[in-house]
C-alpha cells in the first residue's frame, strides 16, 4: 500500500482512490463489527441477564475495535515510513499528517484519532475485566467501565468519519462518511444512557440527550455533503441499520442463549432493545430539515443560520417523539402527562439549536480535511 501522492494529475485521481480506500473500509468494518457486538450485548441484558467478561458479543466489541487500532497503526507506520523517506505523503488518506511525539512518528489526522480511541478502549477494557472479576458479572449496561468503552468507541468513529471526509472528491469518501455517521449516531442512544443518573423530575434527560445527539449528527451529514440529501441519507442509513438489528438482536440473543445452554428471563418486553432506542422519527424529521434547508437556499439565508433553524424545529419533534415512542413500543408503559412531555420538548429545541448550528460548523470542518479544490469556497 502507497501512501504517497502522485506527481502525474492525470493518474492521481486512481492512485488516490486505490490507495485509501482499503484501510478505510478495514476501520469502519472494525466500527460495524463493535456496533454488531453492542446490540448482541445489550439485548443479552435484557433477555438473558448478567453476563461475565468472555461472552461472544463482548468478543465482537473487542474485535472491532483491535481491528480498527490495528489498521490505523499500519496507516501511521507507513506514513511514517514514508516521510523518512522524504517522499510526500497524500493528504487524502485520512488527512493532513501531524507529527506525534515530535517527530517521531507522522500520523494523518483521521487515524490517530481513530488509532488512540481504540488505544483507550483497550484500557478501558482492562478495567471492565477488573470490574467482571470483582463482582463476577455485569448486571446494568451503564456501568462505569461500559461508559468509558462507548466513548472510547465514539472516539474511533470521529477518527473514521474524518479518514473518509478527507477522501470526499470520491464518491466512496462521501458515502463512507454518511455511514459513519449513521455508526455514530447509532451508538449514540446507547451513550446517553449515561444521563440515566440525572434527575428526571421535570424532563426526561435520556429523550434530550438523544434528540441533541440526533439533530447534531444528521446536520454534521448537511453540513458535509452541502447539497440537497446529507440529512436525508444519514436518516435513511440509520433507518436500514435500525430495521436490521430489529430482526437480529432478539435472535442472537436467543441462538447464543439456546448455545450455551442458559434460558431466558420468565418475562421479556420482545422489543429489540437497542434500536428502539434510536429515534424511530428521524427520517421523516430529517425530511422536514431538508425542506427547511431548501426554504433557506431559495431566499439567500446563511446556511449556518438555517441549519439552526432545522436543528431547533428536529429537537422539538425529536424530544417529543422519543417518550411516546418508549409507550407505545412497552407494554405496561406510562404516557408521561402532558406538561412533562412539554418540558422535554422545549429542552430538546433548546439543545436541538445548538446541535443544529454545532453539527453544520463540524461537517464544514469535515471538508477542510481533504485539499480544496480550485475555486472551492466555505459557506459558514
Amino acid at each position: 500500500m502507497d501512501l504517497t501522492a502522485s506527481g502525474v494529475r492525470t493518474t492521481s485521481v486512481t492512485k488516490q482512490a486505490s490507495t485509501g480506500l482499503l484501510p478505510a473500509n478495514v476501520v469502519l468494518g472494525g466500527s460495524l463489527l463493535s456496533l454488531v457486538g453492542l446490540t448482541w450485548d445489550i439485548q443479552w441484558h435484557d433477555d438473558v441477564g448478567p453476563d461475565t467478561f468472555f461472552t461472544l458479543p463482548h468478543l465482537f466489541l473487542y474485535a472491532g475495535s483491535a481491528v480498527v487500532g490495528l489498521a490505523s497503526l499500519a496507516v501511521v507506520l507507513l506514513t511514517t515510513a514514508a516521510r523518512r523517506a522524504g517522499r510526500p505523503v497524500d493528504p487524502r488518506v485520512g488527512g493532513r499528517v501531524v507529527n506525534v511525539f515530535g517527530r517521531t512518528f507522522a500520523a494523518p489526522l483521521g487515524y490517530l484519532v481513530s488509532g488512540v480511541g481504540a488505544a483507550t478502549f483497550l484500557l478501558y477494557g482492562l478495567w471492565d475485566q477488573w470490574w467482571h472479576g470483582l463482582y463476577g458479572f455485569d448486571a446494568v449496561i451503564d456501568s462505569p467501565p461500559h461508559i468509558g468503552l462507548l466513548l472510547s468507541i465514539t472516539v474511533s468513529l470521529i477518527g473514521t468519519t474524518a479518514v473518509f471526509a478527507a477522501a470526499r472528491e470520491h464518491r466512496w469518501g462521501r458515502l463512507g462518511t454518511l455511514a459513519s455517521l449513521t455508526v455514530l449516531l447509532t451508538f449514540a442512544p446507547v451513550l446517553a444512557l449515561g444521563l440515566q443518573q440525572v434527575p428526571d423530575d421535570y424532563a426526561d434527560a435520556v429523550a434530550i440527550g438523544t434528540s441533541m445527539a440526533a439533530v447534531l449528527l444528521v446536520a454534521v451529514g448537511a453540513g458535509f455533503l452541502r447539497r440537497p440529501g446529507g440529512a436525508l441519507g444519514t436518516a435513511a442509513l440509520v433507518a436500514a441499520v435500525q430495521a436490521v438489528f430489529w430482526w437480529f438482536s432478539p435472535w442472537a440473543a436467543t441462538a447464543y442463549a439456546d448455545l450455551v445452554g442458559l434460558p431466558l428471563r420468565d418475562a421479556i418486553s420482545g422489543v429489540p432493545a437497542m434500536p428502539s432506542l434510536a429515534p424511530m422519527a428521524l427520517l421523516p424529521v430529517a425530511g422536514l430539515m431538508e425542506l427547511v434547508y431548501l426554504a433557506g437556499r431559495r431566499r439567500g439565508w446563511r446556511a449556518g443560520r438555517v441549519s439552526v433553524v432545522a436543528g431547533g424545529i428536529a429537537g422539538l419533534l425529536l424530544g417529543l417523539s422519543l417518550p411516546v415512542q418508549r409507550f407505545l413500543l412497552y407494554t405496561g408503559a406510562h404516557l408521561p402527562p402532558s406538561w412533562y412531555l412539554a418540558t422535554t420538548a422545549v429542552l430538546s429545541a433548546a439543545f436541538g439549536l445548538l446541535g443544529g448550528f454545532a453539527g453544520w460548523r463540524f461537517g464544514g470542518m469535515l471538508c477542510l480535511l481533504a485539499p480544496a479544490k480550485k475555486g472551492e469556497t466555505a459557506d459558514a
